[in-house]
């Protein structure tokens, strides 16, 4: 701990380098990887041709490795005496390559003289905070590397990508119009350093006005996207750094005592396929660890969807760690097989330290089904933002049309259950878009809904038989669960419902079975303003139930 400096100002310091390396000796210090991992990545932009300087080389073997595969044409710089005559000294044979003296925030070099500029660490380490000496250091250090770069020349810079180097590399090319390419290196055989190491790729370009820029980033394991915004890339950058530091986590059983949890995308989409929520249990089972498929539509059940659910589920299944994997609307999946193949060169990288590498993970689930889900159609309302409405089939063969309001996925609006045509005997049920299938509106999802008709019974005319007949308000539509439910079971109360939205009126119409009729009236209006109004007209309810969403339900009597 030691060769740490005290503070960081000492990072730009010749004596501090100096001390540094005397204190280390010969030893090589390798910042964010070795040639092993760093290769992939460098070779597709070195070539044998082309004359590379390597800024703040320190005694890093880099250089020598890539002598060894024939790339010689390399010039090192760095501020340490000491480290130049080290490097100089350990590599006389290779003598195409030199070991210069030289700061790299003003270099005697001549200009477009470079093909490429290699920095290993050492942005990260001059670019120490956000002071605005240390950042005119280094934007002194980014004029000089692109004025001894040569038009198409590239600038590889290996860094941990801290959010303040992120930010600046990040404004200062784009501002100069030059595409940047991100790559995530794989490290993971280099004890030095536990935090994902990217490598940014930034090309020269002219500068030319109006130009779209050109935004990119790459994981080790799958092919390059195009972003199009800073804003898009930084958000990869920053997904790629927390699954990093989530593993160590996991690798160090340093989890705190709340549940992790990440998503998986593949890169035919930009929705995740797959989210994982990371649980360790506070007992101690000798059964160590375990993936939990959630069958889709049942991700918004209480048991998948909260921290106590998931805990509650782990206990029960009596695993030490248990991997609740929920399922993306958005994909679609074989079954339990399929998944298990996707997931099985990930599932390893989650495990407890304790487990034993090649042991076979047991995959889980409620019945050995996955369910099945069908999006119906989606919408996008001014009101309510983006919705869609879907039919789930769960483990019990049952199927359900849902609507959900993807602002809030875990919560389903309105859930009606689907049944074939021949088990309704009423002659005026109500048919939905699906020909074989139809809505009973004789069941209710919501709890809360059977609460609110239990306390209809406090109205003495609610008798179907018994004039006059009640009448009723209901604030808030949704699918229309509960004004069809009353309309077919209370047939002579008059029902106005209102909702501030017409989108979800229609969707209710095409989808839900809602139909209008002589006592079953839907208002497109502002449920407070429909209340006023009706006031001031000397309208009386005998029922005003506000059905606005779980959390704020209520009824009143009159």
């Amino acid at each position: 701990m030691d060769l740490l400096p005290k503070c960081h100002t000492e990072f730009d310091s010749p004596e501090y380098w100096d001390k540094f390396f005397k204190r280390r000796g010969s030893k090589t210090f390798e910042w964010y990887g070795e040639y092993p991992q760093l290769c992939g990545v460098l070779h597709k932009y070195i070539k044998i041709k082309d004359k590379i300087l390597v800024v703040g080389c320190g005694n890093s073997q880099l250089s020598a490795d890539l002598y060894d595969v024939g790339i010689t044409n390399l010039v090192n710089i760095d501020v340490s005496d000491v480290v130049i005559r080290q490097m100089t000294d350990k590599n006389k044979e290779r003598s195409k390559m030199s070991f210069v003296k030289m700061d790299v925030t003003q270099m005697p070099c001549e200009e477009g003289e470079f093909s490429v500029v290699l920095d290993k660490g050492t942005l990260d380490a001059l670019m120490v905070s956000t002071e605005a000496e240390v950042v005119d250091n280094i934007n002194k250090m980014f004029s000089e590397i692109m004025r001894v770069l040569k038009l198409g020349g590239r600038y590889i810079c290996i860094s941990l990508l801290q959010d303040h180097i992120l930010k600046k590399l990040l404004s200062y090319f784009t501002d100069s119009g030059w595409p940047i390419r991100i790559h995530r290196i794989n490290t993971e055989s280099t004890s030095e350093f536990q935090l994902p190491v990217f490598a940014v790729v930034c090309t020269k370009f002219k500068k030319i006005e109006g130009m779209k820029q050109i935004l990119e980033v790459s994981t080790f394991e799958s092919k390059i996207e195009r972003l199009e915004t800073v804003e898009g890339l930084t958000k990869v950058v920053k997904e790629m750094q927390y699954y990093g530091i989530l593993r160590e986590q996991l690798s160090n059983n340093s989890m705190s005592d709340h549940q992790l949890s990440l998503s998986l995308y593949n890169e035919l989409a930009n929705t995740p396929r797959y989210t994982l929520f990371i649980v360790d249990s506070t007992q101690q089972y000798s059964k160590k660890f375990a993936i939990f498929i959630v069958p889709q539509g049942r991700e918004t059940d209480w048991l998948f969807s909260t921290d106590k659910g998931r805990l509650q589920l782990s206990d029960s299944a009596g695993y030490q760690r248990l991997v609740v994997v929920t399922l993306d609307r958005n994909h679609s999946y074989n079954d339990i097989d399929s998944i298990q193949s996707e997931l099985s060169g990930k599932v390893m990288e989650l495990a407890p330290p304790s487990y034993k590498s090649g042991t076979k993970v047991p995959f889980l689930s409620i019945g050995g089904d996955i369910g099945q889900r069908n999006i119906r159609q989606r919408y996008i309302s001014d009101i309510s933002g983006e919705c869609i409405v879907e039919d789930v089939t769960t483990d019990q063969a049952e199927t359900f049309r849902r609507l959900i309001f993807l602002s809030n996925e875990n919560l389903i609006q309105s859930e009606a259950r689907l049944v074939e045509a021949s088990a309704i005997k009423s002659k005026k049920r109500n048919k939905s878009k699906c020909d074989e299938m139809v809505i009973d509106n004789s069941y209710l999802a919501c709890q809360h809904h059977l609460t609110m008709i239990g306390g209809l019974a406090f109205l003495p005319n609610i008798d179907d038989n018994k004039e006059p007949s009640a009448t009723c308000l209901i604030i808030g539509l949704g699918g229309g669960a509960l004004p069809c439910f009353l309309h077919q079971h209370l047939t002579k109360t008059n029902i106005d419902v209102v909702d501030i939205d017409p989108t979800i009126v229609d969707i209710a119409r095409q989808w839900f079975g809602f139909k209008d009729g002589d006592n079953l009236k839907v208002h497109v209006d502002n449920g407070i303003d429909f209340i006023k109004t009706a006031c001031d007209e000397g309208k009386k309810y005998d029922v005003i139930m506000f059905v606005y969403s779980i959390l704020s339900i209520c009824v009143y009597i009159i």
